[in-house]
């Protein structure tokens, strides 16, 4: 899934005309916000400027303070809004809609097979854990995402009755396939990829006999 960096650099579109100022109630921080997440997925994290989303979004850079403070207020945002979306949220609904430990796993493992949806929350995700690479703010969001989710998958484990212990590392084990088959999303058929799925269900909920 990952792709070699662009060697052009992004420029705001441009129709050959000045552009249409947006009226601020209807541009909203989450139009930013989604924008520069797009071209951080599609260009990397040092396209990410103010002048390309201006053009992209058909306003002036006037427009952007109304806002946030400046690019790194923006970027600070940026990663809130997708530790918001792919964690507290992502875990409050899947806790919400099955009480039982059990099948909010089997929900879990269902994640990356979960159509374009699921793709584009991938591509997101690569994209985020590689600027994390090289920026200390973007590493802190990455691993603090990764302890809230672990923690969650922990909770799951420690219900069915395991050991905190073990509860952790049938978590960590879980949550490395997740990650895994989001990335590596085209290897295998659909039936292959199924048939997968059940192993680990399989592998994870059964007991360990211990010499």
């Amino acid at each position: 899934m990952p792709t070699s960096p662009r060697s052009a650099a992004v420029r705001p579109r441009s129709s050959g005309h000045a552009p249409v100022e947006r009226s601020r109630t209807t541009l909203s921080p989450e139009s930013w916000i989604d924008a520069a997440t797009e071209v951080l997925v599609d260009h990397g994290i040092s396209q990410v400027r103010i002048d390309v989303l201006a053009g992209q979004l058909g306003v002036t850079r006037g427009s952007f303070y109304w806002h946030f403070r400046d690019r790194d207020d923006l970027l600070q945002r940026v990663l809130l809004a997708w530790s918001e979306r792919t964690t507290r949220q992502l875990t409050e609904r899947l806790a919400s809609v099955h009480g039982d430990p059990r099948q909010q796993i089997r929900d879990l493992i269902s994640l990356p097979f979960r159509g374009r949806a699921a793709r584009r929350i991938a591509r997101i995700e690569l994209a985020i854990r590689t600027w994390a690479r090289r920026d200390e703010a973007a590493r802190r969001a990455v691993e603090a995402s990764d302890r809230r989710r672990l923690d969650y998958h922990e909770q799951l484990f420690a219900a069915l009755g395991f050991s905190k212990e073990e509860a952790a590392q049938r978590a960590f084990v879980l949550y490395g396939y997740e990650v895994a088959e989001s990335i590596l999303h085209g290897q295998g058929t659909p039936g292959e990829k199924k048939d997968r799925a059940a192993f680990v269900e399989q592998l994870i909920l059964a007991k360990i006999r211990r010499p």
